[in-house]
């Protein structure tokens, strides 16, 4: 496999993780280097264990996580995208009752954008294709642009406010009603 099309794929895999970085940082408004550094690492290290666990896993226990892990992706990007709706309509509640780059709400974070990452593992074994490599760039590309997501949702985070909670709440649903549209009849 190509550097371009590994460059490729991991640019599609990091696409979740980056939407959900600019609305976790838009409602968040001031998220520190810190925690910036902390929600991006983890995107991205999740995005790079997860096609290594898939590749090691191979079709035996793939087969059976394939079945549901649409829905499994769907419902941890539901509870925090519904959470973050009604923080951002109520404003006494934030969607984040502390920071979203620890704790739960990270882990949550990162195996729901991360959780397609398997899937691609399962196929590069079935394609024959060392892993290490393209796990590695996933990881790399995911974590960068999880970071630059931060960055940009915090601006617009500090120039919208609350309407920020909502839009990225709402894009945390859309995010999963893409996902099971993709895997049920897509």
């Amino acid at each position: 496999m190509s550097f371009p099309e590994i460059l490729l794929i991991a640019i599609g895999l990091s696409m979740d993780a980056f939407a959900v970085s600019l609305g976790a940082s838009a409602a968040q408004r001031d998220m520190g280097g810190r925690a910036a550094f902390r929600l991006s690492f983890h995107f991205g290290l999740f995005q790079f264990m997860m096609p290594v666990l898939g590749w090691a896993l191979g079709a035996t226990v793939v087969a059976y996580v394939a079945a549901f892990d649409h829905w499994i992706a769907f419902g941890l990007l539901s509870i925090v995208g519904v959470r973050m709706i009604r923080a951002g309509f109520d404003h006494q509640v934030t969607a984040w009752r502390g920071d979203p780059s620890r704790g739960w709400t990270l882990v949550i974070l990162s195996v729901a954008t991360s959780i397609d990452a398997l899937a691609v593992g399962l196929t590069l074994a079935m394609l024959g294709t060392a892993i290490w490599y393209p796990s590695v760039v996933i990881g790399i590309v995911a974590g960068g642009l999880s970071f630059m997501g931060i960055r940009l949702g915090s601006r617009l985070g500090r120039t919208f406010g609350k309407r920020m909670e909502i839009a990225g709440g709402v894009l945390l649903l859309g995010i999963g009603l893409r996902i099971l549209y993709l895997h049920l009849g897509g």
